[in-house]
């Protein structure tokens, strides 16, 4: 065979390869991949093929697939893959059947959602599963039924970067996903190479410092005491707590005379022991007697039993502590009078969405910074965030905020371990007793009940 036949095979090397002479196939071999072959006809058709001298002498070609849709990149793995055949003394029989028996991403991905365990052995959990789903279904489409190894780096670049449009996180949770899944395949054999997710450049990620500031408290708290769910927020705030764990929390896992709430299994993997201010103590103690016979704090009506989804309730606490902070404001600079401030409550109260609507329009027309007032850019997330924040600001060091939040991190577990519950409970009281007092509710040394409805 010629020399000029050996080149480094690239889509544009191949695709400006012209057609064979008439009667003759032009075959090319790839300098990087042993026995790599690219077979062109006289109509222009280019063939992938392995050509390699079996064990026993005798040479034999495989072909692999078809130019340009199964790409260079594609052809490479399945010729390494059958190249490991071979040497294995198998046949190429054996190596077809292989390529041929090779499982699709979405075979694996729901092999992956039923077999995968975490760290500590326990299975994923049903959000989990659900929100990979999802992903798959929204984002990962165009690989769900391709085979693994014909699973390009350029697919996943293209995905990653179309999502990217749409949103930064979503594109990375889907990389994030590709990963596993490469992972999880190659953990039990079923896959040999390199992920397709190495190397694809992630979005930047600013890290999210948002919790809710001293200004800020008296109107969140006025907000979620009218909401249906402020037994919820108040307890989300007050334990920091992840909300799948306030959602699901038990009644049997309460101890409300040591003031403990002990959660099994956290997103981290651990168990947690969660201190309960003398506050929180109060409002579950309140809400027992509204529950019935349900074993969960707060009952749902799904087949989970607890509540599942609180996001809607929370953008009306939102919106209506925002619209609150933003008449402030404006009776301040002394656009309302007395009287069109009552007027302005009373919409806030009956009618958010409207009130919303008439309030912001003055604001805009006014030039005010929505910074000034807007506060619907704090996330659930957030008050676990705020409890830690709080702690900070009133002189916890890092350990005991990670001890009560749970944080988990290879430098710090050893700390978390030693530390006891008694001083990560003084340091979640003196916080709750610092934003009680910075919201207006409590005074220093003044014992006050928390201002809510306890229904949901």
């Amino acid at each position: 065979m010629p020399s000029a036949t050996h080149i480094a095979f690239s889509k544009e090397r191949l695709l400006a390869l012209p057609p064979s002479e008439a009667g003759k196939r032009a075959t090319y071999h790839d300098t990087k991949i042993q026995g790599l072959q690219l077979r062109v006809s006289p109509s222009g058709v280019k063939t992938f093929s392995i050509y390699r001298r079996m064990k026993g002498g005798q040479p034999e070609r495989v072909t692999i697939g078809r130019f340009p849709a199964m790409t260079v990149e594609q052809a490479r793995k399945q010729a390494t893959a059958v190249n490991a055949e071979i040497e294995a003394g198998g046949n190429p029989a054996a190596a077809r059947r292989a390529i041929r028996e090779e499982q699709t991403f979405g075979e694996v991905f729901d092999d992956f959602l039923k077999k995968k365990r975490k760290r500590d052995g326990t299975p994923l959990g049903e959000r989990t599963k659900r929100d990979y789903s999802d992903v798959l279904r929204l984002y990962l489409e165009p690989i769900r039924g391709r085979r693994l190894s014909h699973i390009t780096r350029a697919d996943i670049k293209t995905i990653h970067a179309k999502v990217t449009k749409k949103s930064a996180a979503q594109a990375d949770r889907a990389l994030a996903v590709v990963s596993s899944v490469f992972s999880y395949a190659a953990d039990i054999e079923l896959f040999e190479g390199i992920s397709p997710a190495i190397r694809v450049q992630k979005n930047h990620a600013p890290s999210r410092d948002r919790f809710a500031q001293a200004v800020e408290l008296p109107y969140l708290f006025e907000a979620i005491g009218e909401s249906s769910l402020s037994d919820f927020f108040l307890l989300a705030l007050l334990t920091g707590a992840r909300r799948s764990n306030v959602q699901a929390m038990a009644w049997r896992d309460l101890d409300l005379d040591a003031r403990v709430w002990r959660i099994g299994m956290t997103k981290n993997g651990t168990p947690q022991n969660v201190t309960l201010s003398p506050e929180a103590v109060s409002a579950l103690k309140a809400r027992k007697r509204t529950t019935g016979t349900s074993p969960f704090v707060f009952p749902g009506e799904g087949k989970t039993g607890h509540l599942v989804e609180p996001k809607k309730a929370w953008a009306a606490v939102l919106l209506r502590a925002s619209l609150r902070r933003l008449l402030d404001h404006l009776e301040g600079i002394g656009k309302l009078t007395t009287e069109e401030r009552q007027q302005a409550d009373q919409r806030v109260t009956t009618a958010p969405a409207a009130a919303a609507k008439r309030y912001r329009a003055i604001a805009d027309a006014l030039e005010i910074d929505p910074a000034i007032y807007d506060m619907t850019d704090l996330r659930i997330h957030d008050l676990r965030r705020t409890l830690g924040s709080w702690q900070a600001k009133t002189g916890a060091s890092l350990a005991i905020i990670g001890k009560s939040l749970n944080h988990k991190t290879h430098q710090a577990t050893a700390i978390y371990a030693r530390l006891d519950l008694d001083p990560v409970r003084q340091s979640v009281n003196t916080a709750t007793q610092a934003m009680l007092e910075a919201a207006g509710i409590k005074q220093p040394a003044e014992v006050v009940k928390l201002p809510t409805k306890l229904n949901s």
